[in-house]
């Protein structure tokens, strides 16, 4: 057994190594998950499931982690992770590369493998889901919890329907019944329903378990044909109900070691076309036993108690059992090593273990081991036993024919010797001994080649002529008999084949191989010159019962005649139906036991054996009709009686009259190709087929004209129909138009009675708005005239504020000139003060030696620098107060302009107001007249502005030469002045010139003022200009 841990890995391969699996116990691979941290631990899987094609399975461990194992392409790859353990999974969806997967938070999730992407996320269930069912188209899904079962739309992802129940009573599962459009309901009050699933109709409940039955249904499983449904719980007992039927049909009773069955599986297989038998049961021990249904018996089992199973997934095909362990592992199963031993055919009852030289045999001397050996089952491990013994046997002279030697070591003489002890072959090996005793070729290519043509013509509506209940028996009959029909034509038109070969397919429907060459073995030797009177009985065959009957019973064959009872009658029933009719299941399994182990004239003589043990009955039947039910209904007989009075009438039946000596012994089919088979009339048979043809054809002639006829008869109808349904839709149409149009009137009249009152409640709304309007309107006069009069409140405090500025400006300029007077009066008094001293001084200086008069030229020199800085500071101080009065001149004339602007809206106002309303609308159409001159007004008001700007600058420019020039002056003052003290210095007369000096200063000073006052009128004068403008405008 190989094992593969996952780890960490997201993909790699299943097995490294082709898997053999045992057949002890079938394992193909163990799978694990062990995480590689610090503290490994191993990681359980909890759900499993298949995909359609059954070789790829996905699995998901308790952390979220899903994975998909190819098992064909021997890959696993990690497909999602959801964080989250998972409680069920889905893998049947339309698009097969999509599963689903219930978390634990109660929600689905649909994801794609390919993409490993979320596709869809579906909620509403408020408990954990525990199954999803998918349907067989992959369009609609189940999802089941213990609360609710809700339908999905897997198209849209959308719930399409929801399943609500009382608390009291829960729900075990909710599942689609396979290749069917029905939804099975089960409750845990042990309640089954059937529901459609288009319309939720309820087709049929299932009725209660039986009184005496005290278990209660928790695991259910269903047969892929969707009609057989096991039930079980906690019980050894399993219910199988036929839901065709709607009843119980069989309770199986498991082991006493079984307690409780915790899951249910039925195992497909390939050949029961759905019908399955096998039942996989698992306990709570952890074992999974395998039963068959019909025979109650165990096949295999998987799992151990050391190693028990917690739940198990059979792929579709039945190939693979995926199973979860009880320590988390993932196991996948072999069934067909599982089933290697069941399916192998039995061992030879006896083997020959050793043989004598030939030249040392005697009769004395030959001695034989018989070996009698037991079939190894899977779950058994007791060694094979075997008993030996030693037989003696006489030797007449010779040894069996070859043609005694069988297969496998089989002898016909010593099983003809074994029948005749026991009376019928052990069941166990009889369909071994059968294919020894015909010695069947296996012929599978030619049995392949006769299958591939296909159902033949004559055998396409065998269901109406014989309606089987199995379909799988159907399927198989009918395609046994296309078999034969395209081996030889004669078997496309036995209208006996189906009853002759029906009981042969009903026992080996599981191998068509073995049941084609069977009836083919039994047509070639048993049937032989039954098709020379074809289509009629064979005549010469029932000549032979008809004289051997006579020969030994002659009174029952008198009697026969008596009554007009001919062989086709007392024979041919019979033997169209190789007895099926007339004997049970045993006792038809004994009688051709001993067929197949004599001559084919065995059967013939049965017939003729069947009727004198039957001769009381019948010689006490008068009535045709009696005769002919006692030859088609079972009889109260023994059938190992019949048998040795079969094989006394083989022994005693004189040569003349055997059938013996007008059969050939037994010829098995051939190898490779199975023989012509022409033994009938040729040109009988290709004239029924011929004229089966025709009438095929007209047949088909005339349903194509029925079919026509009904195609225009239909279509009549459907005209005839429509044109009723039209008469009728109009009528209703004009009697809904009279309706409708009644309904106008008494709409349209209602229409108008609430327009009118629509219309008073406009007038109503219509006065109450100009109301609201009239008053708003005189809201806003009112607002807008405490506006005006705050407005004016405010400019009369601001034209009192800038009077009692410009008052103080005024009180403030005249306290300056008054002391800049006394300044300059000082000044004067200083210089004449200077003055004196100088001529004091001089006059000194002239008394004075040389001595005084350099004092005295200090003294002067002092006295003029003293002079030139005090010139130069009253002319800068001059400066400064000029410019100063300047800038508040400008802002008087400016305040001034502000107010006379002020004072003219004012008067505007009281004008507008004065002459009322009317006006308003006159002076609006005049403002919008003046808007153009206005804006014509205020670009030449900017461009005089600018002017004014231009002089403004112009005349700072001037100012700045004029100070310029000033300082100049100054220089060139200061320079003179010193060029004069130095002449004077030199020549002291120039003194008396001081006097002149100062005068011109002062008159200087003057002129200055005068220039200063003469600026400041003419700035004054633009500025009430530039105010009168705008006042014109607004005018």
């Amino acid at each position: 057994m190989q094992s593969t841990d996952l780890g960490n890995k997201e993909s790699g391969k299943i097995w490294h190594r082709k898997p053999t699996p045992a057949s002890r116990d079938g394992i193909i691979v163990n799978i694990i998950h062990n995480t590689s941290d610090y503290n490994p631990k191993a990681l359980r899987f909890l759900n499993v499931a298949f995909d359609g094609s059954g070789d790829c399975l996905i699995a998901g461990d308790h952390q979220g982690n899903i994975y998909v194992f190819d098992l064909y392409g021997n890959r696993f790859n990690l497909v999602q992770r959801t964080g989250q353990a998972c409680t069920a999974l889905a893998f049947n969806l339309r698009r097969k590369s999509e599963f689903l997967v219930a978390l634990a938070d109660y929600s689905i999730k649909c994801f794609d493998t390919g993409t490993k992407e979320l596709v869809s996320w579906m909620r509403g269930h408020e408990s954990s889901v525990f199954s999803i069912s998918v349907h067989a188209s992959g369009r609609y899904a189940i999802s089941t919890s213990s609360d609710t079962a809700q339908l999905w739309d897997l198209d849209t992802f959308q719930r399409k329907r929801k399943l609500n129940i009382r608390q009291s009573v829960g729900i075990q599962k909710v599942f689609f019944l396979p290749l069917s459009n029905t939804i099975l309901s089960c409750f845990k009050d042990n309640s089954i329903f059937a529901w459609e699933c288009d319309t939720l109709f309820c087709k049929y409940q299932l009725p209660a378990p039986p009184e005496s039955s005290s278990m209660l249904y928790k695991v259910f499983a269903v047969t892929r044909d969707g009609r057989i449904l096991a039930a079980g719980g906690k019980s050894n007992h399993l219910h199988l109900w036929c839901l065709e039927a709607a009843q119980l049909f069989r309770i199986i009773q498991m082991p006493t070691k079984v307690r409780a069955v915790r899951h249910l599986e039925f195992l497909p297989d390939s050949f029961d076309a759905g019908s399955n038998q096998v039942l996989g049961v698992l306990s709570q021990d952890g074992i999974m036993r395998f039963i068959n249904i019909q025979t109650c018996k165990l096949l295999f089992e998987i799992g151990s108690l050391d190693e028990g199973i917690s739940s198990s997934v059979i792929s579709p095909h039945g190939r693979y059992i995926a199973s979860i362990m009880e320590n988390g592992s993932l196991s996948i199963y072999s069934v067909q090593a599982l089933t290697q031993e069941i399916n192998k055919p039995p061992p030879p009852l006896v083997k020959v273990i050793e043989e004598l030289p030939k030249n040392t045999l005697s009769s004395n001397d030959l001695k034989m081991k018989i070996v009698s050996k037991r079939i190894q089952r899977p779950t058994k491990s007791r060694e094979n036993k075997a008993q030996t013994r030693i037989l003696k046997q006489g030797l007449a002279g010779n040894f069996e024919n070859e043609e005694n030697e069988l297969s496998d070591g089989l002898n016909k003489k010593r099983l003809q010797i074994l029948l005749k002890g026991y009376g019928e072959y052990p069941t166990k090996y009889r369909m071994f001994i059968w294919r020894s005793l015909l010695r069947l070729p296996e012929n599978h290519t030619a049995f392949s080649n006769l299958v591939d043509k296909g159902t033949h013509v004559a055998y396409l509506n065998l269901q109406r002529k014989y309606p089987i209940k199995s379909r799988k028996l159907l399927r198989v009959l009918q395609r046994t008999l296309s078999a034969l029909a395209h081996w030889s034509v004669i078997f496309s038109d036995m209208p006996y084949l189906p009853l002759l070969a029906f009981p042969f397919v009903k026992l080996f429907q599981n191998n068509q191989l073995i049941c084609f060459e069977v009836v083919a073995t039994l047509i070639t030797n048993w049937c032989q010159h039954w098709f020379e009177y074809f289509p009629n009985p064979p005549i010469n065959v029932l000549s032979m019962i008809e004289n051997v009957l006579a020969f030994h019973d002659k009174e029952l064959l008198q009697h026969f005649i008596d009554h007009d009872i001919t062989s086709q009658l007392y024979a041919w029933p019979l033997l169209e139906t190789v007895f099926s009719e007339v004997l049970t299941r045993e006792e038809w399994l004994k009688l051709f036991d001993n067929v197949f182990s004599n001559h084919p004239s065995f059967l013939l003589m049965a017939v003729v054996a069947y009727n004198t043990y039957s001769r009381a009955p019948l010689l006490h039947c008068t009535l045709k009709d009696d005769f002919e039910y006692f030859f088609h209904h079972r009889n109260n007989l023994d059938i190992s009686a019949v048998v040795r009075e079969v094989y006394r009438l083989m022994e005693t039946t004189p040569a003349d009259i055997h059938p013996n000596s007008l059969l050939s012994g037994f010829a098995a089919l051939t190898k490779g190709q199975y023989p012509v088979f022409n033994q009938y009339p040729k040109f009988i048979v290709d004239y029924q087929t011929q004229e089966r043809e025709r009438i095929r054809n007209d047949e088909l002639d005339y349903l194509r004209e029925r079919q026509t006829v009904e195609t225009m008869q239909a279509e009549v109808e459907e005209q005839r129909a429509e044109d009723e349904a039209w008469y009728q839709k109009q009528e209703l149409l004009r009697k809904a138009e009279e309706t409708r149009r009644e309904m106008l009137l008494q709409e349209e009249e209602k229409m108008a009675q609430q327009r009118q009152r629509l219309a008073a409640v406009r007038r109503e709304l219509r006065i109450k708005e100009l109301h609201l309007q009239d008053a708003a309107r005189r809201r806003l006069l009112q607002v807008q005239q405490d506006q005006r009069e705050a407005e004016l409140r405010r400019l009369e405090d601001e034209i009192e504020r800038k009077v009692h500025m410009r008052d103080q400006e005024i009180a403030t300029t005249a306290k300056d000139l008054e002391i800049r007077r006394m300044e300059l009066e000082s000044q004067e008094k200083l210089y004449e003060k200077n003055f004196t001293r100088n001529q004091e001084a001089v006059a000194r200086e002239i008394r004075d030696d040389a001595n005084a008069y350099r004092q005295k030229v200090d003294l002067e020199e002092k006295m003029f620098h003293k002079l030139v800085e005090t010139g130069q500071t009253p002319n800068r101080k001059a400066q400064k107060v000029i410019e100063d009065s300047l800038a508040k001149a400008e802002q008087a004339c400016l305040n001034a302009d502000w107010q006379i602007q002020a004072l003219h809206k004012q008067k505007c106002d009281d004008v507008q107001r004065n002459e009322g309303y009317q006006e308003v609308v006159k002076l609006l159409q005049k403002n919008r007249r003046k808007e153009t001159e206005v804006l014509n007004a205020m670009m030449e008001e900017e461009a005089k502005k600018w002017k004014e700007a231009e002089e403004k600058e112009f005349y700072l420019k001037s100012e700045k030469k004029a100070a310029a020039l000033s300082d100049a002056s100054r220089k060139w003052f200061l320079k003179q002045e010193i060029s004069a003290a130095l002449e004077h210095a030199e020549n002291p007369l120039h003194k008396a010139s001081l006097p002149r000096k100062i005068t011109e200063w002062d008159s200087m000073e003057q002129n200055l003022v005068k220039k200063v006052r003469n600026l400041r009128q003419r700035l004054t004068a633009q500025a009430r200009s530039r105010c009168q403008m705008p006042c014109s405008l607004v005018v």
